[in-house]
């Protein structure tokens, strides 16, 4: 194992913060200089370069991705007795707007070659209840949504919601993630592939009814100054948030390309240091793994790699050795929600099998577009020593 005189990161936003550090000051500066700290001219600035980039009509920016996918429910008239399906392998945000509604989260399994929804298992799940699906865009890498969308035309035209809080940036058929369906929504998380200093998200449509409706409900229902059209939340987006995006943005087209360079330099090294390192195969689920697997990144989709995420056996021994070697690790997610006491009780209760496997395996491990070659290579070496020593 390499040693090492600094710490390692997992996501590097401090050598990000000083690339970038002239715009972001002169950006947070004119933020002060204006004084307009909420709904200030940058909201609407970053709102048009978001739908430009997307290639929507409109982006609609929040408070948090959690918010963006409550307002989308709430635009579309999700209600009590409503049903959504999603994936439990997920952050609990996905489940949790859909339950706050008073509707209930209906799970569908993950395919196991890359996690993301099981859109072959999705039909099965749709009753006259539904009224939405959310697939999750994990990792990364945008679901199958052209399927989702298609099974969702089939049964009448049921809404899909792209939760993209992961996949900002990523390409699917030569259309982004986030301009795919009925809703895209993300996340600017400080850890997400473009976030801010806080909390903030956005919506995307080409809807103009929905728009105006996600408008509205971010600034509780007001349609203009004390005229409240429909219920709403306090959800918009504060000025310094979307000036500090703003000031990232520049560099997020360079920073996504870095991603797809590293996630290839990955597979390459831990093919060359680990020699059963393959994708995983369905056959294998259920069975003990003998080294680590990587989860497909489809030929017609690319991947931020907004994490870059294994699957290995024995993971508490792997994270201990990988800790002892000053490589950082997270675990997204171990526990499926369906799983989880606090939705036993309101989701459908299905069995789901493959993310209850994925969650005993999956690591992710240091991942960004400032992440150095020596770094990586110090990443694969340990990690091939660690599973030697299982």
């Amino acid at each position: 194992m390499t040693d090492r005189t600094e710490t390692m990161q997992f996501i590097d936003l401090k050598t990000q913060q000083t690339a970038i550090k002239g715009e972001l000051d002169r950006r947070i500066a004119d933020v002060l200089q204006h004084g307009q700290y909420i709904m200030g001219p940058e909201v609407a600035e970053l709102e048009g370069a978001l739908a430009s980039y997307i290639g929507v009509k409109h982006c609609v920016s929040v408070a948090s991705g959690t918010e963006a996918l409550l307002i989308a429910l709430m635009a579309l008239g999700i209600e009590r007795g409503d049903e959504v399906i999603t994936t439990p392998f997920t952050f609990v945000a996905t489940a949790e707007v859909i339950a706050l509604l008073g509707a209930t989260p209906v799970f569908v399994d993950v395919e196991p070659t890359t996690a993301n929804i099981d859109a072959s298992q999705i039909s099965a799940k749709i009753t006259p209840r539904t009224k939405a699906i959310i697939p999750v865009s994990l990792y990364g890498q945008v679901a199958d949504m052209d399927e989702i969308n298609a099974i969702a035309a089939e049964h009448g035209g049921i809404p899909v919601i792209e939760d993209g809080a992961q996949s900002f940036g990523a390409d699917y058929r030569g259309r982004k993630s986030c301009g795919l369906s009925t809703f895209g929504s993300t996340s600017f998380f400080p850890s997400k592939p473009l976030g801010c200093y806080g909390d903030g998200g956005a919506l995307f449509t080409d809807d103009n009814a929905l728009a105006t409706a996600a408008r509205e409900i971010r600034v509780h229902g007001q349609s203009k100054r004390y005229v409240h059209t429909r219920i709403g939340v306090g959800g918009r987006m504060d000025t310094l948030q979307c000036a500090i995006v703003l000031a990232k943005f520049g560099r997020f087209p360079w920073e996504v390309s870095e991603r797809a360079r590293i996630g290839a330099r990955y597979d390459a090294r831990l093919r060359e240091e680990i020699p059963d390192y393959r994708t995983v195969e369905p056959s294998e689920i259920g069975a003990a793994l003998t080294g680590p697997r990587a989860l497909t990144v489809l030929s017609d989709r690319t991947s931020v790699h907004a994490q870059y995420t294994v699957l290995v056996p024995n993971r508490a021994a792997v994270q201990n050795s990988l800790n002892s070697a000053g490589v950082p690790t997270a675990v997204h997610y171990p526990i499926p929600l369906n799983a989880q006491d606090a939705y036993r009780s309101i989701s459908s209760g299905d069995e789901t099998p493959v993310s209850a496997w994925l969650g005993e395996h999956v690591l992710s491990l240091p991942m960004g577009p400032d992440l150095t070659d020596a770094d990586l290579n110090n990443v694969v070496v340990s990690l091939a020593e660690a599973l030697r020593s299982l």
